[in-house]
C-alpha cells in the first residue's frame, strides 16, 4: 500500500522525498553543529587534560547516580579497558567515587563527588546555553521534530537505553 499523504514542505523542500544533496546538507549541518556543541566543554576539559570520554562518563554518572560500571559500559558503547582508563583518572582526581555493591560485591556503583558535580554542572551549562539559544530560535515545533529525528537515527538498542534513562530521570 502506498503512502498517499501529501509531502510536507519546509522552505519549499519536500520532507518525504529528500534528494541526496539535501541529505548531504543535513549530514554536514550535524557535523558542524556537533563541533559547536562540543567546543565549549572541550575548552574546559583541555585545561584539565581530559577528553570527551571523560565528559560522557561524568554526564551519565550524574544522570544516573549509582549506575554500575557495566551499565555505563552499555550506555557508552566503549571497551572495558577504555572505560577503566577514564574511570581510574576520574577516581584518582577525586571526581568520581566507586562503591562496592551492597547486593553483589562484584558490582561497582559510580557516584560523582562534590567536585565531580561542580565540573559536570560547568560542562553542562556551556551546552545548555547553546541548546537553549538554538531551541529558542528554532521554535517549539522544530524542537520536537529535532528530537524525533535524533531518536529515529538511534539504533534500536541505543533508543531503548536512551528511553530507559530518560524515563528514570524525568
Amino acid at each position: 500500500m502506498s503512502d498517499t499523504r501529501p509531502a510536507q514542505t519546509y522552505g519549499g523542500e519536500s520532507l518525504l522525498f529528500l534528494t541526496d544533496e539535501q541529505l548531504r546538507q543535513g549530514i554536514e549541518a550535524m557535523f558542524f553543529a556537533y563541533r559547536g556543541f562540543t567546543a565549549d566543554p572541550d575548552r574546559i576539559l583541555t585545561q584539565m587534560a581530559y577528553g570527551r570520554a571523560h565528559h560522557r562518563a561524568i554526564h551519565f554518572i550524574n544522570r544516573a547516580p549509582g549506575t554500575t560500571v557495566n551499565n555505563l559500559l552499555a550506555i557508552l558503547g566503549v571497551t572495558k579497558q577504555s572505560l577503566n582508563r577514564v574511570l581510574r583518572t576520574l577516581i584518582d582526581d577525586g571526581l568520581v567515587e566507586s562503591r562496592v555493591g551492597s547486593m553483589d560485591k562484584r558490582e561497582r556503583h559510580l557516584f560523582l563527588t562534590d567536585q565531580g558535580k561542580a565540573l559536570e554542572a560547568k560542562l553542562s551549562e556551556a551546552q545548555r546555553v547553546r541548546m537553549r539559544a538554538a531551541y529558542k530560535e528554532a521554535g517549539p515545533e522544530a524542537v520536537s521534530g529535532f528530537r524525533k529525528v535524533l531518536e529515529a537515527m538511534m539504533d534500536a538498542d541505543m533508543r531503548h537505553a536512551y528511553t530507559k534513562l530518560r524515563d528514570t530521570t524525568s
